[in-house]
């Protein structure tokens, strides 16, 4: 199933019989059909014990199942909506990010601490991402929320890709992501460059970045 894009704010699924998709509870705008919504307690994730983990992560945003046959039309706080589209690919992004994600999708959760060790946890804390994010594998779409627009970078082996760590929006593909510093003593004075922290992404892959250093 793929999400096509209305405007910058508002996305698109046709559902046919048989077929579901998740969504932020509250996020419908319009539909046409006969669809039917439906309050998520798992989130398509493992369970009972797979929401218990989500929540004890942190990694819970409510979320609601959309089956039935017609036209659903999606939408949140007015936020742009951006479309990323999984052949078989894994997209590592905040669970509060999710406008709505293809039924077909894995879910999951990473500790980030699998990834940079320690400084993965820190990459969480200065971000204000937490110690966890939320993982989608598979074929399928996903629609995920920013602020300002989306842009779509490549990452290619030999050349990383450095992000403003407030602007970091989602990744996808074999990629490895490391918090690097560069805070020297102006930034110890409080006359710095902004820019003390960068995140580090290197590997195979996409690295998706908002053009705001604002939090959803």
């Amino acid at each position: 199933m793929a999400f096509t894009a209305l405007n910058s704010r508002m996305v698109q699924a046709q559902l046919a019989p048989g077929q579901k998709l998740f969504s932020q509870r509250g996020a419908m705008l319009a539909y046409q059909g006969d669809v039917r919504f439906t309050p998520s307690v798992t989130g398509g994730q493992g369970g009972v014990l797979g929401m218990i983990g989500r929540r004890v992560a942190g990694e819970a945003t409510p979320l609601m199942v959309v089956e039935g046959s017609g036209t659903v039309m999606f939408g949140h706080g007015g936020h742009h909506v951006h479309v990323v589209d999984l052949w078989g690919e894994t997209l590592h992004v905040e669970a509060d990010r999710l406008l709505a994600f293809d039924g077909t999708l894995r879910q999951g959760t990473m500790f980030l601490g699998a990834q940079g060790g320690v400084m993965g946890m820190v990459r969480g804390q200065v971000t204000g991402q937490g110690l966890f994010t939320t993982t989608l594998e598979g074929n399928g779409s996903v629609a995920v929320m920013a602020h300002g627009g989306v842009i779509e970078l490549g990452i290619t082996p030999g050349r990383p890709v450095h992000v403003d760590p407030q602007a970091y929006v989602a990744h996808r593909g074999e990629v490895r992501n490391r918090l690097s510093t560069a805070i020297g003593w102006r930034e110890m004075v409080g006359r710095g460059s902004g820019e003390g922290f960068q995140l580090e992404l290197s590997g195979t892959g996409t690295v998706y970045v908002q053009a705001s250093e604002e939090k959803l």
